[in-house]
């Protein structure tokens, strides 16, 4: 599994809520993939994914 943020990020912040082990808010206030998902958070790196509300968040099989 791998993740990535596309542009468009509105910064709200609910990936880093749900997934502090995979995102983190960059210097501009973006979210950005620090650390790819692991067997143990995959399932909340898929979470933040669904409920990212401009939806930039990718998760690629």
């Amino acid at each position: 599994m791998k993740a990535k943020v596309i542009d468009g990020c509105i910064s709200c912040g609910l990936c880093v809520n749900t997934c502090p082990e995979v995102f983190q808010m960059n210097d501009e206030g973006i979210s950005e993939v620090y650390a790819q998902p692991t067997a143990e958070n995959e399932d909340a790196a898929r979470e933040a994914a669904d409920g990212c509300p401009v939806s930039v968040i990718v998760i690629e099989e």
